[in-house]
């Protein structure tokens, strides 16, 4: 028995130094792990884009005389598919509102132009004692003017813009309301509005490939108020004495969508 306890106590007087040695030794440093890199959204700089959507035109039109208005006002339209390609550049600052909240503001200036192949295809229909209506198509609009507007977050753009814009109209082929051709063949000539728009939209930015940007915008215009003339398709000269006109108003309504490369040449 009393070798046993000589035996078991010299085993634990082994362990408690092995344990004290252990003790004694440096402690190895923990393993630092560098945070990912994090991108850094910055919106300042200039920025090319393309895309496409759908529009819809409308026309208040009616019939006049001599400048005198024959035939009750009436509205029409198309719709239609179109492309888009733009081009601007953006600042970004920071707004004190107060200790709580500066906001990142984005204000820039823009171009754009689209074109649609003639597939925003609509009618001419102006109702009176003689109905006529005729084909009626919108090539292309291009407009210029700026925005504003605030990051929800660093890489998610809300904004309102506003501008001038220029649309196109094609020639209108008139015919009868019951589809047979006017006599002598009658028709009123393309023309170009002027107007101004407002719009609303969003743009995002991916993180996967810096630069790029995904914006979706819905855009309201109205244009100037055209009086044109009815012409003769054999000689292009004015129908009737006093000359017969079509008086117009224009507005569109259109939705895009775009894919957006930002170059930050001017970033920090």
């Amino acid at each position: 028995m009393t070798r046993l306890l000589l035996t078991s106590a010299a085993l634990i007087a082994i362990a408690m130094t092995g344990a004290a040695k252990a003790a004694d030794l440096p402690m190895p440093s923990p393993v630092y792990n560098a945070p990912p890199p994090q991108i850094v959204h910055n919106w300042t700089g200039c920025y090319v884009g393309a895309g496409g959507g759908f529009g819809v035109w409308n026309e208040d039109a009616n019939f006049q005389a001599g400048g005198v208005v024959t035939t009750v006002t009436s509205t029409s339209g198309g719709r239609g598919w179109f492309g888009q390609g733009q081009a601007g550049c953006d600042y970004q600052f920071s707004l004190p509102l107060g200790s709580f909240w500066s906001p990142n503001v984005v204000i820039g200036a823009f171009g754009d132009y689209e074109w649609t192949d003639n597939s925003m295809r609509g009618s001419l229909t102006v109702p009176g004692a003689v109905s006529t209506i005729g084909a009626e198509t919108m090539p292309w609009t291009w407009a210029a003017g700026a925005r504003a507007g605030v990051l929800v977050t660093p890489k998610f753009l809300t904004y309102f813009d506003g501008g001038y814009t220029q649309a196109n109209f094609s020639q209108v082929n008139l015919q009868l309301a019951n589809g047979a051709p006017t006599v002598p063949q009658t028709f009123v000539g393309a023309n170009t509005y002027n107007g101004w728009f407002i719009g609303s939209g969003f743009e995002y930015s991916f993180d996967f490939l810096p630069g790029l940007f995904f914006k979706t915008e819905y855009r309201y215009s109205t244009y100037n108020t055209a009086n044109l003339p009815v012409l003769v398709s054999a000689t292009g000269a004015p129908f009737g004495t006093p000359g017969i006109s079509v008086n117009s108003t224009k507005y569109t309504q259109m939705v895009s969508t775009e894919l957006v490369w930002r170059f930050n040449w001017f970033g920090h």
